[in-house]
């Protein structure tokens, strides 16, 4: 690992940036749009699936944010996985994270430009798909504090509008709007129950539900541009995980108190079919907006997290040299364009690829965060002993070693439920082959990389260089 590296670039970002940015990611059209296959899934106990969910992403945060705090890079993860467990783990997994993101960066590029060319029919879909990237590549290469700045308020965009659901919400569960009624506790525990599906519901649910809080992690690898990380990462690390639940658990609690847990209206829009019993005008139109809104935030913070993993593999010899060219302003330049290269591939993919294909390579990126979140934990629990013999701990995990190995067990538990499940099965396994993949690639490139040196050392002896 290069301790130099993230010093190579700018370092304008600051804990707002940092906050945002984490809320930004993690709040995406999962939320706005993807709840309702959850309430579906197991009723209103899908309250106690984003709960569990929840406590297991603020284990694996707090254990991510001791490393970050202490060894702030670009590489985040990646980097302690290198150092914690080997050089292999830490090429697989910024490699891996590269890959998915990638992936998703399509599928949200895709997205956004089908709705705004609803909007704007005339304009074929792919104009509005490379227009956007075009502005959201510019948005990366201006400047690190440019781009946090756009995010800051891209992503307190979809806070704001969080906020007046929960406001506006509340007040229609009490009965307090025009025309409304006291909703009491009739459809949390009436409709067949609290867990009118059974409490094994709960666990199907947490399979739909545990992916909606990835991208949190995107704090730790910008902390690397802050001023000053340590505070940095522990001030923005606690505070995003909490609002996060705090959005999530609240946004599901309103819908499943205000409306049948069945209800189809739910599973096709669970924000629009709140808001709608409020009786909003143009709430059709607006949450279009900011679904866009939340697809396009998402899609610039991915972006940046990309450039970033590639800037630090290409620092620790894992990627081409080329990756590392920094602009005066500090951006890893290359690095964003080869992001931004990819992107459109991933758009291109989503378009042109059969079915089946797209659905594996999605399936690969879809559960890539349980494999990395697994590296995370074991990354600190052999680092600590390290870590703490340095005196670089400002954040530390509660209650280690035992809290650390218990995530770890709750990580490995929630992979062998997933393999119980048929969808979740298939991600799983199409995870394990991606893995597989580059983990080939990297024992050929260290044998071929060990074969040259072998070959320079007999040059040497016998008088002459290769």
């Amino acid at each position: 690992m290069s301790d130099s590296e993230p010093e190579q670039l700018g370092k304008g970002l600051k804990v707002r940036h940092l906050t945002m940015m984490g809320l930004g990611s993690a709040i995406g059209a999962g939320l706005f749009l993807g709840t309702g296959t959850g309430i579906a899934t197991a009723g209103p106990a899908i309250l106690v699936s984003y709960s569990l969910a929840g406590v297991l992403v603020v284990l694996v945060m707090r254990m991510l944010a001791e490393m970050a705090a202490a060894l702030p890079s670009s590489g985040s993860f990646s980097t302690y996985a290198e150092r914690g467990i080997g050089r292999w783990a830490g090429f697989t997994l910024g490699w891996v994270y590269w890959y998915t993101l990638i992936m998703v960066l399509g599928v949200e590029i895709t997205g956004a430009s089908s709705i705004v060319h609803g909007w704007l029919p005339g304009v074929p879909q792919w104009v509005v798909a490379l227009a956007l990237v075009a502005l959201f590549a510019a948005v990366n290469l201006v400047g690190v504090r440019s781009f946090g700045e756009f995010e800051f308020w891209f992503a307190a965009l979809k806070v704001i509008v969080i906020v007046a659901f929960l406001v506006i919400g509340t007040l229609l569960a009490l009965g307090w709007l025009p025309g409304t009624e006291p909703v009491g506790l009739s459809h949390l525990l009436g409709d067949g129950g609290f867990a009118p599906n059974g409490f094994g519901q709960v666990a199907a649910g947490l399979l739909v539900v545990v992916f909606a809080f990835g991208g949190i992690e995107i704090v730790t690898i910008a902390a690397a541009e802050s001023a000053d990380p340590q505070r940095s990462i522990a001030a923005a690390a606690r505070s995003v995980v909490w609002r996060i639940m705090a959005f999530y658990v609240g946004s599901v609690a309103i819908m499943v108190l205000v409306l049948p847990w069945d209800s189809p209206a739910l599973l096709a829009g669970p924000f629009v079919a709140v808001l709608e019993l409020a009786s909003i005008p143009g709430l059709a139109a607006v949450m279009e907006v900011v679904v866009v809104i939340a697809l396009l935030s998402a899609f610039n913070a991915n972006l940046y997290g990309t450039s970033r993993m590639a800037f630090s593999l290409a620092g620790r010899g894992d990627g081409p040299a080329g990756l590392l060219r920094v602009s005066r302003q500090g951006v890893p330049v290359v690095s964003v364009l080869l992001s931004v290269a990819f992107a459109l591939v991933s758009v291109l993919l989503n378009w042109l690829l059969p079915e089946q294909l797209l659905g594996f390579l999605l399936n690969a990126a879809g559960s890539s965060l349980i494999f990395m979140w697994i590296a995370i934990a074991v990354s600190q629990l052999r680092l600590r002993r390290e870590l703490e013999a340095t005196g670089l701990l400002t954040v530390r995990m509660w209650a280690h070693p035992h809290l650390g190995r218990l995530t770890v067990v709750l990580l490995v538990a929630l992979v062998a439920l997933m393999l119980t499940d048929g969808a979740a099965r298939s991600q799983i396994l199409a995870t394990a082959g991606v893995v597989a993949v580059i983990v080939v690639i990297y024992v050929l490139r260290e044998r071929v990389r060990a074969r040259s040196a072998a070959a320079g050392d007999r040059g040497v002896l016998g008088g002459w260089r290769p």
